[in-house]
């Protein structure tokens, strides 16, 4: 799908014919069988492609812009310029046809994954790992919340949804691109994760320890086990963590809840304990 990289004066020429492979090959990403076949992923809106561009550029293929949006967003045409990308301006119908979600810009990547080897040898010290996280807009805001966190990794295990859908790379909004995000057992990233030396607490309304309580021990979720290397476990959005997932955990903590809600939803939940663990690990 790439051509020779553009020069300005070429951004005046448009891509015109909605019905033409190339817009047809690029709204196929938005199923995971294409993405699979070319080992592509679709970056829709402003926000991503600005960062793909810029903290992703050595993956992007291609950026397409409207020419409305080449207007209003001419520095993502031109950082893309700078990096020698291949971008190409298309009429409204055009980019229309290959996503309708994506405000006219949207970005072509190759869907190179992160391995969990490629995760340890970074040392980190804060991984928020998903569980059986099904809903995109779920994962995607918790990659962000991770990002937005400190955090040095996201890990996507069991059946979580694949974190190449659009959906979840719309909802990241763009942190997909600034920590690495890998697919692994749950099991075994938690072995992973543990022979690296983090103390991996699982976060459950069911848990016997409670969120920050200077009084816990290390490994139990308190202040002293939280200023530690720690990877958080998080649930899927209906049942949380089954039993067998939580007698992987070094402890299972619990966010206390002073008001009458019954729980916090899942991003809701992985915000506060994230940004419990940064805090400690910030003092």
């Amino acid at each position: 799908m790439t051509e020779r990289p553009a020069g300005p004066a070429d951004l005046t020429v448009t891509l015109s014919n909605p019905r033409a492979e190339r817009v047809k090959r690029v709204a196929a990403l938005a199923g995971r069988s294409a993405r699979s076949r070319a080992g592509a992923l679709l970056v829709e809106g402003p926000q991503g492609v600005r960062e793909a561009v810029r903290h992703a550029a050595g993956r992007v293929r291609d950026v397409y812009l409207s020419e409305d949006a080449a207007e209003r967003h001419p520095e993502i045409a031109a950082e893309a310029l700078a990096a020698e990308l291949y971008v190409h301006v298309g009429t409204a119908a055009v980019l229309d046809a290959m996503s309708s979600d994506a405000q006219g810009v949207i970005a072509v990547l190759d869907s190179t994954g992160t391995s969990l080897d490629d995760v340890v040898a970074a040392k980190p010290r804060l991984v928020a790992v998903l569980s059986n996280v099904r809903d995109p807009g779920n994962a995607g805001t918790v990659i962000r919340v991770a990002d937005a966190a400190g955090a040095d990794a996201v890990v996507l295990a069991g059946e979580s949804v694949d974190p190449t859908n659009p959906k979840v790379v719309r909802s990241t909004a763009g942190s997909l691109f600034h920590l690495p995000v890998a697919r692994a057992p749950l099991a075994d990233a938690l072995e992973v994760l543990h022979e690296a030396g983090l103390t991996v607490l699982a976060a459950d309304g069911s848990g016997e320890d409670l969120l920050g309580d200077p009084d816990a021990g290390a490994g139990a979720g308190g202040t002293e086990s939280l200023a530690g290397p720690t990877a958080w476990v998080f649930g899927n959005e209906a049942w949380g963590l089954r039993e067998d997932e939580l007698a992987l955990a070094d402890a299972v903590v619990r966010i206390p809840i002073y008001g009458r809600a019954e729980s916090l939803n899942l991003g809701t939940a992985a915000a506060v304990c994230l940004y419990a663990s940064a805090a400690a690990q910030q003092d």
